[in-house]
Order: structure tokens, then sequence, then C-alpha cells
């Protein structure tokens, strides 16, 4: 984990949901934030794969630490997500990537791959800033 802002770190450890399933942040910078899950047994489904709603989480989540190094606070207003391949290793690794950051909206792209590269899924997130 990189030299993290002290503001950052305090603001998400408020998030008990992120903090929860494992949602970590490991980088921020300008327009962008990398976060990442380490695969746990309780994140599996009854089919013996990541469950989606976690996966879904963590790009929810980055996308949240993103937007707050940006700008502030900000909500999702709607997403999609493409799964693509089931994530194996030890985490996946959400990164955040700004693509728009208006007065009062924003919108993301993260890419989350697994710990081996492989991409397991991509998400369009739109957003409103509630500061």
């Amino acid at each position: 984990m990189k030299n993290l802002p002290e503001e950052i770190t305090a603001f998400f450890a408020g998030d008990r949901f992120s903090n929860a399933v494992g949602c970590r942040i490991d980088e921020v910078g300008d327009d962008y934030a990398v976060c990442s899950l380490p695969l746990q047994d309780s994140l599996y489904n009854a089919q013996h794969s990541v469950m989606g709603g976690a996966i879904f989480t963590l790009a929810d989540f980055s996308f949240a630490v993103c937007a707050h190094v940006e700008k502030a606070p900000a909500v999702t207003v709607s997403a999609s997500v493409i799964f693509i391949h089931p994530p194996k290793g030890e985490r996946i690794i959400a990164t955040a990537r700004m693509i728009h950051s208006g007065r009062t909206t924003c919108a993301a792209t993260v890419a989350l791959t697994d710990s081996t590269g492989e991409t397991v899924a991509t998400v369009s997130i739109s957003g409103m800033y509630i500061n």
C-alpha cells in the first residue's frame, strides 16, 4: 500500500460494508484509485465461484474512493457490469479511472483483474457528488 492521504483513510474507515467484506484502498492519485479484495471463503457462492455482488462491491468502492480523491464524496447513480472471467489467485484488484468530473456528476471506468493478471470484469459507473 502506498502512502495514502489521511483524510481518505479516515473517511473510508466509516464504510462498514466494504470494510466487512474486506475491500482495501491500495493507491490513490489524480483521477484514479486502486483498491483490492482478498479472495476468502465467504465470497464464494454455491457454484464455487466468487459472487458477482462481491466483485461489484469492489468496483463500486473503488469508484467511491476515486470520486472522493477527485472532488467530493459521490453516490452511484447507475452502473453497467460485464463479468468476463472468474477470479483466481489471492485477490481481485480494481482500478477506477475518472472519465468525467463535472459540477454535480461524475463517471468512471473500473477495470478488475485478479492477482494472476486475468481480466475479471469491467464496470462503467456514473455518480452524483453529494457535497
